[in-house]
């Protein structure tokens, strides 16, 4: 291995270290625990090199946020694979999305709530958004129903998950209704 080859991974491995310690002291403590400050103490390097792999704070959420979508993906994915029917797919689907937004709240924040710098539904959109709303696609397009637009209907039904999840994870909505709320939602939205 070259000087440079072991520099580029020494590199690489350092950022996912300063993505993962970012994304665990988020999840103990929210994302106002997340400083450049805190980061450097926790991997034991200067906050000079934090800055050298990320601008700051916000860069550091859109990569975290990229991972967490192709983490979604994976679990959807996954999820809807054992699935036989139509109706089963979506509902795999949506019990997956929720469960990672519960399991998962500062990363799902740092998709869905918080600037990250990521262009969503743009030209420019990073792969990783792509692939989650991919996820999304590949099931409830086959359901959107005659005449209607599989992204359209992907969207809406996704409106309607991240709903729910914020809503129950707020407590603004009870968590012991969150199968029915799921069970309405398919069988009401999805032509099966």
């Amino acid at each position: 291995m070259s000087v440079q080859e072991r520099k580029q991974r020494e590199r690489a491995d350092r950022e996912r270290l300063i993505v993962a310690t970012a994304r665990e002291l988020a999840e103990e403590q929210g994302w106002d625990a997340v400083t450049t400050r805190r980061l450097a103490e926790r991997i034991e390097y200067s906050q000079p090199v934090l800055y050298s792999h990320f601008r700051g704070k916000r860069e550091i959420i859109g990569a975290v946020a990229l991972e967490g979508a192709s983490e979604m993906a994976v679990a959807m994915r996954a999820a809807t694979a054992a699935a036989k029917t139509p109706r089963e797919r979506v509902a795999a689907l949506g019990r997956a999305y929720l469960d990672f937004a519960d399991r998962n709240p500062a990363v799902y924040d740092a998709l869905f709530q918080l600037d990250g710098g990521l262009a969503y539904a743009q030209e420019d959109t990073p792969e990783q958004l792509k692939g989650a709303f991919a996820a999304l696609m590949e099931t409830l397009g086959e359901v959107a129903g005659e005449g209607v637009a599989p992204g359209l209907f992907t969207e809406v039904f996704w409106a309607s998950l991240h709903g729910i999840a914020t809503l129950t994870r707020s407590r603004r909505l009870l968590p012991e209704d969150a199968e029915q709320r799921l069970e309405l939602l398919v069988d009401r939205l999805a032509v099966l």
